[in-house]
């Protein structure tokens, strides 16, 4: 069986013993839009629990957009060809609107990139800047959360007399969905911020997982970050699994994310009837597979549905290396993921992007991990706690020795973007 696995910009074929697979799953068919512009036209002159962005923007003195980094694929132009006309025609000079990139704690996007993001003619006629998140004098205090997160946002983004942001849902490893909020933290927040949004007593939270808002704390208190930094308008999208726009939502930033979670929810699962010995899975190809940090999303998604035990093969392009310079760090500091997670359940000890080494501890607790890449050597990928293979073939010919002919092998080809369940 022939199946073609979301890697790099290209795709990876991988031929897999059929009597053994599940799947592949993938998410519901959902129709895009005919004309997705005329679509997020139409939501911004109607939007959901808000007015019209014409009249929100009707005597601002200016307005900050913000809008998502490089990892993630949502049509900006898109978004921005309708957004900026309208800031403009409400009497908004063009150069009192600045477009922000919420780069949470990644790397600023620049040049070639900022090209990539919103397209040569945006990029070209309107001021665009980057979040810097370690930068702490770059935000502005706005007091503690409800659970004592300290809210440090971006000065530009808090100043602003219109604020604006646009994004993705889809699922997330630990917010429950993408989208509305995240645009402000972490996407705007400081790593004073983060640094305890993403800390230990947010992430081992149950609720804190894929496709769960109700009772997730790091969503809660993402939200109430949100609020306390203020956003006066928001544009989300869907996308199916060619990246088309299935939906899009506009108006407040929480009635319109649920609007936009609500049909995410109607196609985004796929069930299983009970757990699988192996599961094979991507990183959903780029944007988000170019760093190792980046493909840990790809494990996440794939840990509701393989049993105790068993063994989890991802293939991720990782042209990008491993990540962040304090993300390599934490691999020469911690000779075991045990010593690491001592480590932070201490309290005593932080490195910037933690956090991703910590949802890699909870898959390793429950899996085996195999990596298939051509990014980084199987050294290198040995250093990382998981182990290599030279192709999905042999990874999983390897587990058909470990766990039996029979094994069951659920595929993902889409990785993060599918949320699998076992069927209740």
């Amino acid at each position: 069986m022939r199946v073609t696995l979301d890697y790099g910009k290209t795709g990876l074929e991988v031929e897999l013993p059929a009597g053994n697979v599940v799947g592949p799953l993938a998410i519901r068919p959902a129709e895009p839009l005919a004309d997705p512009a005329a679509a997020i036209a139409d939501v911004v002159a109607n939007p959901s629990g808000s007015l019209p962005l014409s009249q929100l923007a009707a005597g601002r003195r200016d307005a900050c957009i913000a809008i998502c980094d490089i990892t993630r694929p949502v049509p900006n132009r898109l978004i921005l060809e309708c957004l900026l006309p309208t800031l403009e025609a409400a009497g908004i000079a063009r150069e009192q609107i600045l477009i922000l990139v919420a780069t949470g704690m990644h790397r600023p996007n620049e040049g070639p990139e900022l090209d990539e993001l919103v397209g040569e003619e945006i990029a070209a006629n309107y001021r665009i800047e980057n979040h810097h998140g370690p930068v702490l004098e770059e935000h502005t205090y706005l007091g503690e959360s409800p659970r004592g997160v300290p809210a440090w946002i971006d000065s530009r983004y808090v100043a602003a007399d219109l604020k604006i942001t646009t994004g993705l849902i889809e699922p997330h490893l630990m917010a429950g969905y993408s989208g509305g909020r995240k645009l402000i933290c972490p996407g705007l927040a400081a790593l004073e911020t983060v640094k305890v949004w993403h800390g230990p007593d947010f992430i081992e939270h149950p609720r804190a997982d894929c496709g769960l808002l109700e009772g997730n704390p790091v969503h809660e208190e993402n939200t109430a970050i949100g609020r306390m930094a203020g956003c006066d308008f928001i544009v989300n999208v869907t996308l199916d699994a060619e990246r088309r726009v299935t939906s899009v939502v506009a108006g407040d930033m929480v009635e319109a994310f649920l609007e936009g979670v609500r049909f995410m929810e109607t196609v985004v699962k796929a069930e299983v009837s009970e757990p699988c010995d192996v599961v094979v899975t991507s990183s959903a190809g780029y944007p988000l597979d170019t760093t190792f940090y980046q493909s840990v999303k790809g494990l996440i998604g794939a840990l509701p549905i393989v049993k105790q035990g068993g063994r989890i093969i991802i293939a991720a392009s990782l042209s990008e290396g491993v990540g962040s310079a304090e993300f390599q760090q934490l691999f020469e500091e911690n000779p075991s993921l045990e010593v690491f997670m001592e480590r932070i359940l201490g309290k005593d000890y932080f490195v910037m992007d933690q956090w991703q080494l910590e949802e890699l501890a909870k898959v390793l607790r429950k899996a085996r991990v195999t990596y298939v890449s051509d990014g980084l050597p199987a050294g290198r990928l040995s250093e990382l706690f998981v182990e290599t293979a030279d192709s999905v073939e042999t990874a999983v010919a390897e587990a058909l020795v470990e766990f039996g002919e029979d094994a069951r092998i659920a595929v993902i080809p889409k990785g993060p973007y599918v949320l699998p369940v076992v069927a209740p």
